[in-house]
């Protein structure tokens, strides 16, 4: 994939030694962290709820491994609105300084987030 103009991501950082599992890549459990965050901020920003609780995280598919010194970018899109409930779809791109900055997809994942109130009950959207 070829580097394209920049996209406005939910979350952008550099992949650290201490992000990384035995075989010297990224803990695939880091990427998912991340994606959760990012999944959160787009539902905030889609809906302007302030808060939502992650209750499931499906077809997580770690297409290409991610290494220390990446760029990582996380982008995050609404897929569906319900009631209390927004779906989101999260892509992950790795920027690979090493290889003349090349870009790759690294991840992707669909999440579904609940929306609650001060004291964690379900409520509806924007409420």
């Amino acid at each position: 994939m070829e580097r394209e103009t920049i996209r406005d991501a939910a979350i952008r950082l550099t992949m650290m030694p201490r992000d990384t599992n035995a075989h010297g890549t990224v803990f695939g459990g880091v990427i998912l962290s991340y994606i959760d965050v990012a999944g959160g901020v787009e539902a905030v920003r889609h809906t302007k709820h302030e808060r939502f609780v992650t209750v499931a995280m499906n077809e997580v598919i770690f297409h290409e491994p991610v290494f220390i010194g990446d760029l990582v970018s996380f982008y995050a899109t609404t897929l569906k609105v319900g009631r209390t409930s927004i779906t989101i779809h999260v892509e992950v791109e790795a920027e690979r300084f090493g290889n003349k900055g090349q870009v790759v997809r690294v991840t992707s994942a669909d999440l579904i987030f609940v929306a609650i109130n001060e004291k964690r009950e379900k409520v509806v959207i924007g409420v």
